[in-house]
């Protein structure tokens, strides 16, 4: 079931421009699980927003991909867990930092139809991508350092999937014009993202593109 105050914006889109966060850091305000819960629990077990977090706030070294999804795939989070990083502006997709340390950093996007990312890599770090709701497309790419950039291939994900980037990848990912909601996903990227590099369809160059978090 969605977050009330979500479902508002799927009914009214024009107060999607501002909806602000209740928290900046939603890692100051948990009560961390007891340590016996946290040792304890078994690789079948769900994590609540604060059990995932409480387990990346304890990683010293970038974990790999198949951790970062095995997380995502076992995380059951609430809509009051999230409501503290749904926030949605006009113009394109709004990121909101739910906690970051030296080797991990776990974010929620809010996309509306026809939000997307620049075609672009992670520039050393991973990344994997949950759909908390609504459908996120994925678009990847190949490079050639004569020819340039090409279209490699495309998938769409629905509430509840999770996809993976390796250091390597080049994708885009997007809330397509069609879909005629809101979008909203949930990422851990290990290292957490400096500068990433972007591309263009047919061209060799290279940019630099740093993202932005702004409200406006």
């Amino acid at each position: 079931m969605l977050c009330a105050d979500y479902n508002l914006f799927a009914e009214v889109p024009h107060l999607n421009a501002v909806y602000l966060r209740r928290s900046q850091h939603l890692s100051t305000q948990l009560e961390p699980p007891s340590e016996s819960a946290v040792e304890g629990s078994s690789p079948s077990d769900k994590l609540s927003l604060q059990a995932l977090v409480a387990t990346l706030q304890t990683q010293r070294t970038p974990p790999t991909l198949q951790q970062l999804s095995e997380w995502l795939e076992k995380a059951e989070i609430s809509c009051e867990e999230l409501k503290p990083y749904i926030g949605f502006k006009e113009g394109n997709y709004w990121r909101h930092r739910v906690c970051r340390n030296e080797a991990v950093e776990m974010l929620v996007l809010c996309w509306g139809p026809g939000h997307r990312t620049p075609i672009h890599d992670h520039n050393g770090s991973h990344g994997a991508v949950k759909v908390y709701d609504g459908v996120l497309w994925e678009t990847t790419f190949a490079f050639d350092e004569k020819k340039g950039l090409s279209y490699k291939g495309g998938r769409e994900y629905r509430r509840g999937q999770v996809t993976g980037a390796e250091i390597p990848d080049i994708h885009q990912l997007g809330n397509p014009d069609v879909s005629g909601q809101s979008l909203i996903t949930i990422h851990i990227y290990a290292p957490p993202l400096g500068v990433l590099r972007t591309y263009k369809v047919g061209s060799p160059e290279i940019d630099l593109y740093i993202p932005d978090d702004s409200a406006a």
